[in-house]
């Protein structure tokens, strides 16, 4: 991202129907400094790019309350007050820290319309905190809003369209029903009474989002349920007022109730592609422990800033991410990383904000707040990908756009159509509002949306988080995954692999080598060290240590003068290898580092190390095997190392001795030889690789979640998450596909059958109602399509023995 551009996730309440996001998307993009808007109907919000030299959040905040919705600022985790983000909020006109305003059962302040009458920096009468983040809100709790009202004016509809059905000619020639209108009044007059409430508030939301579309020079579903239902009643209005007639009241009122019944269930399930997202907002404890003066004082976690000492409980969450200064715990990191098994965490440990520590008392230093923290960046992260748009979506919306113009259109060429033909205006009316109301594109604005929202919800759950929804698609088309070695495949510490003896016990030579080993600072001894730990070998006390920098080093253990190191080392003191020299030489050459061990003078035993596979490596390959995907092992390390690792793991591919500047090139050789490339590494030094690839995955970022090189993040260090993120990306795209195909297939055969062309041979004849009902049930379909979703079998990692047993050291 340039220097002069900064991305913001706003809240968008109020957005109906999928096709509204074009109102939002054409009123901001067309605003000075505004470089890219993605609205999401799914979410409630808006991922907007902007140059913050020209605009602001607070300009955009009053723009969409401009378009008609409710927006209380950045939709962020209630943790997060950062006046960073958006350092120009406080100087706007309006803002007055400690005052908020009185609320409606809605969230919106009262005396909120939605028009230019309010402070042009959206944010008076709020604190800065809510103005950063709007306490925590996100706008999936105004989606059960929405759907309460959706569902307050179903009821409303639907109870009143039973009477006014059952005195319609429908009720009087179909079902028989002969009682007379109440009060004397002939039957439409009494259907046009019962019919007011139903025009005048349940349908009163197609007639405002119409306007609000018209009013941006767009057209959208509103247009079409607003010209069908309005159509229909005013032609019956006409008629009755002139004398009494065939009128279709209840086509208008029923076809009223069955869009608002589609679109009741609807919200349920796009409030349910929310969950992920409201999750994760929900993990950030609203309270922190602080130590002033040694003593522990509550503050809002807002408040917390970068050097507070914070005081954790058994228990309790991690307000923030920091560093522990004091105590010992296990920290259960499942909710933010998917790590499932509590991590140990000691004094100099980091820990993420949102975790749980579970068992000791920890002091933590503060290090990262606000809009820093893991979960904040996560919380962006996923926001900006369910927000962002695929290929496929972008050519949809426009496909929306004209879609809605053809119901139009099409609408007015069956009622002429028909009328040449010689029906009645009734029954041409009749037919033409069918078109309108059967080719509402809703389906389609949904079709992908809801697909990448479950997509990423589930991946973040699982700690794979795609930074856009064009990364989701290009995951599900890899066919080649290069993964970089040390540090992904392997844990990036050496191990002991193998200890081989001569004249001793293996247990024997561990115990001395350890000893003198403990002494030393080398990685190759704390391995060592760690090994004869873990097997139980006595721990021996050495003296008289000597390091001999490059070589190995020297001391007396239990009376006995022990040298460990390499060759040279021994060359230099006089000893012999003998036999052992043999199988150095052997260990060497299988990438393995040998280290040897020499008492009094005589050489007893070999110790070989290397950088082992992580325990899920082996699963994570088979995996991507098993899915058709060729893996290739890329490392700077020798063909020896590099090619032990690829045989451990099942890998027959394998670049060795590349320089980190030239993993590029190696990709690019792939892409041109017809692979769809995806890079593995750890962000850092395989950057250009990274940016290379088809698609970016940086792994092992722990709390560095922002890595601007990756499409994809895998928070956790955990190879299986490669296949996961693959699995997801296939599985959305499928469900991207069923949805389109569904819609567009739908709008194909429904529309021929509204119009009327198999009524003549046929005497097919759709009404309006069932029209409704069939478009408002394809759009439930696709939600409740994307939602299945959830149900997708990702890799699993391999069950764990119920006892590792240790391998025996080899003794020669």
């Amino acid at each position: 991202m340039a220097a002069n551009q900064t991305t913001a996730v706003l809240e968008v309440a109020g957005v109906h129907w999928a096709s509204e996001k074009a109102t939002v998307e054409r009123v901001l993009g067309r605003r000075s400094g505004v470089l890219q808007v993605e609205a999401n109907p799914v979410s409630q919000t808006a991922t907007v790019t902007y140059d913050p030299t020209r605009t602001s959040v607070a300009d955009l905040t009053a723009w969409i309350r401009d378009c008609g919705y409710h927006c209380a600022g950045q939709s962020v985790p209630q943790h997060v007050c950062d006046p960073a983000v958006e350092p120009r909020l406080r100087g706007t006109p309006g803002h007055h820290d400690g005052h908020r305003p009185e609320a409606d059962a809605g969230g919106a302040p009262h005396g909120h319309h939605g028009g230019e009458g309010e402070g042009h920096g959206g944010s008076a009468g709020r604190t800065s905190h809510e103005a950063m983040g709007h306490g925590g809100h996100h706008a999936g709790t105004s989606m059960d809003d929405m759907a309460r009202d959706m569902r307050n004016r179903f009821l409303v509809a639907s109870l009143l369209s039973i009477p006014i059905l059952l005195w319609s000619p429908i009720g009087r020639e179909v079902l028989g029903f002969t009682a007379p209108a109440p009060f004397g009044l002939r039957d439409d007059v009494f259907s046009l009474v019962l019919s007011l409430p139903v025009v005048l508030y349940s349908a009163w939301i197609f007639f405002d989002g119409a306007w609000r579309a018209l009013r941006v020079r767009t057209l959208d579903m509103m247009v079409l349920v607003a010209v069908a239902v309005g159509a229909g009643w005013l032609y019956s209005l006409a008629i009755t007022l002139t004398g009494g007639g065939e009128v279709f009241y209840e086509a208008a009122t029923v076809l009223t109730a069955f869009v608002l019944l589609g679109h009741w269930f609807e919200m349920r399930a796009r409030g349910g592609a929310n969950d992920a997202i409201r999750t994760l907002l929900e993990l950030a404890p609203p309270r922190a422990l602080v130590l002033r003066n040694g003593q522990p004082v509550e503050v809002p976690t807002g408040e917390v800033v970068v050097g507070d000492l914070l005081l954790v409980r058994p228990g309790g969450k991690i307000p923030v991410d920091g560093r522990v200064e004091d105590g010992d715990s296990e920290v259960d990191e499942s909710m933010v990383t998917g790590e499932s098994l509590p991590v140990h965490k000691a004094p100099g440990d980091e820990v993420i904000g949102a975790s749980v520590n579970t068992t000791g008392t920890l002091r933590v230093r503060a290090t990262k707040v606000g809009s820093d923290t893991a979960l904040a960046q996560i919380v962006a992260l996923v926001q900006e990908a369910q927000n962002s748009k695929a290929p496929g979506q972008r050519l949809a919306d426009r496909a929306a756009f004209w879609l809605v113009l053809v119901a139009l259109l099409g609408g007015g060429l069956t009622l002429a159509v028909w009328l040449l033909a010689g029906a009645t205006l009734a029954m041409a009316m009749l037919f033409a509002i069918t078109v309108v109301v059967i080719t509402c594109p809703d389906a389609l604005g949904l079709a992908t949306p809801t697909a990448i929202m479950v997509g990423t919800g589930l991946g973040a759950r699982r700690g794979v988080l795609f930074k856009n929804a064009t990364a989701l698609e290009t995951a599900a088309r890899i066919d080649t995954v290069v993964m970089d070695k040390t540090g992904t495949l392997t844990k990036g510490e050496p191990e002991v692999t193998d200890v081989v003896v001569d004249g001793m016990t293996a247990e024997d030579v561990l115990a001395l080598a350890a000893a003198v080993e403990r002494e030393s600072e080398h990685p190759l001894a704390a391995a060592v060290t760690r090994h004869a730990d873990d097997l139980g070998v006595p721990a021996l006390t050495a003296t008289g240590f000597r390091n001999v920098p490059g070589h190995g080093a020297s001391a007396e253990v239990a009376g006995r003068r022990v040298l460990v190191g390499n060759a040279a080392l021994m060359a230099d003191e006089g000893v012999d290898l003998g036999a052992l020299g043999v199988r150095r030489e052997e260990l060497a050459g299988s990438g393995r580092t040998a280290v040897l061990v020499a008492v009094d003078g005589r050489a007893t035993g070999v110790i070989a190390l290397a950088d082992a596979p992580r325990a899920t490596s082996a699963a994570a390959v088979a995996a991507l095997q098993r899915a058709g995907v060729e893996v290739v092992v890329l490392s700077g390390d020798n063909e020896a190392t590099a090619r032990r690792i690829a045989s451990q793991l099942g890998i027959d591919t394998v670049f060795a001795d590349v320089l980190p500047g030239d993993k590029a090139a190696v990709i690019s050789e792939l892409q041109r030889a017809g692979r769809r490339v995806a890079m593995v590494g750890d962000g850092v030094n395989d950057a250009p690789a990274l940016a290379t690839a088809d698609l970016g995955i940086a792994i092992g970022a722990g709390t560095d979640v922002a890595i601007e090189t990756a499409d994809v993040v895998l928070v956790r260090s955990d190879p299986l998450d490669v296949p996961t993120a693959l699995a997801i990306g296939r599985g959305t795209l499928r469900k991207m596909r069923q949805n389109l195909g569904w819609a567009i297939g739908y709008n194909a055969v429904a529309l021929p059958i509204a119009a009327g062309v198999f009524e003549p041979a046929f005497g097919l004849v759709l009404r309006p109602e069932i029209a409704a009902l069939t478009m408002s049930g394809s759009s439930v379909l696709v939600a409740v399509n994307a939602l299945l979703l959830e149900r997708l079998r990702l890799p699993a990692a391999p069950a764990e023995p119920a006892a590792t047993p240790v391998r025996e050291p080899v003794t020669h």
